[in-house]
């Protein structure tokens, strides 16, 4: 391991995303040199029983009860942010005040306004050198990340079709409980924001393009579910009896619209349609994207993430789409990982992202998705949300 100045990390939440996060920041390091070395210094929770537990397991070296603690310590360089959605604008921008450098899980915040407030702070804190990214990990898939070679070199022509899907069943059963995830006030949206908003960035990012419109369509299936353990419906578990107390879900089930994208730099806008759900049952976490162009389409779907499928108009018009193992040492990230053939798994775009984030940092340029990427997703999203309420109708992003 390359010895580095350390890039000492306080981060915020410990559950799924405090998981994944942390194995990222352990394991970069080892497979990637980095221009600084990432510690564990401390993680914050509200249990404390819990937090020292998750401390312990995850490999952090201290912790806290209150993320202002965090933010007060002189030995932080960086705040990660893994806590549900109404809580990121107040930590991601006392954290860039303080001159800490930000990563903030996706959708950025809960609304544009939040998301607009953060992007100001992120802003005005790099031009002091601090430095700050949202955490849309799929970026970091290699398959995906070829998929946008591939549309830079322009292996596509100009896009004319773009189909987005994320696929989920976990929430098909009317009798799960409520999590924080059904509740507005803490997730700003469902299934549109959860999970939508990453088939939003990806759908952007791969093809250059920014959506300019949409019209779309909100679905809630189950109005009520059976509230559970000591969150008293916000996410614990517990007795799910029929006449247990249910709670008001008060977010989308399913998201669809349709969309106009404004072209890039290079062509005219193309056309798309997205879906985001979680009661497609027998889908476990079919991430998907589409492109079609005047010479050739690709197509993804992370529940075969290490395949890209590409179609290639002029090189054998009547043999459809080829796959395309994305594990070669050429393919983006793979060659510091394993033997050609051998496939990469969820947890390793989280490494990917902190390697990126870091290897920004250490050269001092601004890490993408920046805030502003982010804001651009959430400006769609609240669009989306817009038309819905308004009977599908067109609305400019």
């Amino acid at each position: 391991m390359t010895n580095h100045k350390p890039l000492r990390v306080g981060m915020v939440g410990y559950a799924f995303m405090g998981a994944a996060h942390s194995h990222a920041w352990r394991t970069a390091p080892r497979f990637f040199d980095l221009p600084l070395q990432p510690r564990l210094t401390a993680v914050a929770g509200r249990n404390a029983d819990g937090v020292r537990a998750a401390a312990d397991k995850l490999g952090w070296e201290s912790v806290e009860t209150d993320w202002r603690r965090l933010i007060e310590r002189d030995d932080i360089d960086l705040i990660d942010i893994c806590t549900p959605g109404d809580t990121h604008a107040e930590i991601a921008i006392a954290a860039l005040e303080a001159g800490k450098h930000v990563l903030c899980e996706k959708p950025l915040a809960n609304s544009v306004e939040e998301a607009e407030r953060m992007t100001l702070a992120a802003e005005t804190a790099a031009k002091q050198g601090i430095l700050s990214m949202c955490g849309f990990s799929y970026r970091r898939t290699p398959a995906l990340a070829l998929a946008k070679r591939f549309v830079e070199q322009g292996r596509l022509g100009d896009l004319r079709h773009i189909r987005a899907q994320y696929l989920q069943d976990w929430l098909s059963d009317e009798n799960a409980p409520m999590t924080w995830r059904l509740d507005k006030a803490k997730s700003g949206s469902g299934s549109l924001g959860d999970i939508g908003a990453h088939s939003i960035d990806a759908a952007q990012w791969v093809t250059g393009q920014n959506i300019t419109g949409v019209s779309a369509l909100l679905e809630t299936f189950v109005p009520e579910r059976p509230l559970a353990g000591d969150l008293v419906g916000l996410g614990g578990h517990g007795d799910l009896s029929s006449d247990a107390p249910r709670g008001r879900v008060t977010v989308d089930d399913a998201a669809i619209f349709s969309a106009r994208f404004d072209g890039g730099a290079t062509s005219a806008g193309a056309v798309g349609v997205f879906e985001a759900t979680r009661y497609a049952l027998g889908r476990k976490n079919a991430m998907r994207l589409e492109l079609n162009g005047t010479r050739g389409s690709l197509a993804f779907d992370f529940e075969e993430m290490n395949v890209l499928s590409f179609y290639d108009a002029a090189e054998s018009p009547d043999a459809g789409f080829r796959r395309i193992i994305v594990t070669e040492p050429e393919h983006p990230y793979v060659g510091n990982w394993w033997p050609t053939g051998h496939g990469l798994g969820y947890e390793h775009g989280f490494t990917h992202q902190v390697v990126d984030l870091v290897t920004a940092i250490g050269e001092g340029r601004q890490p993408v998705p920046s805030f502003a990427d982010a804001l651009q997703v959430q400006r769609v999203l609240a669009a989306v949300e817009s038309s819905a309420a308004n009977s599908s109708q067109w609305q400019k992003v």
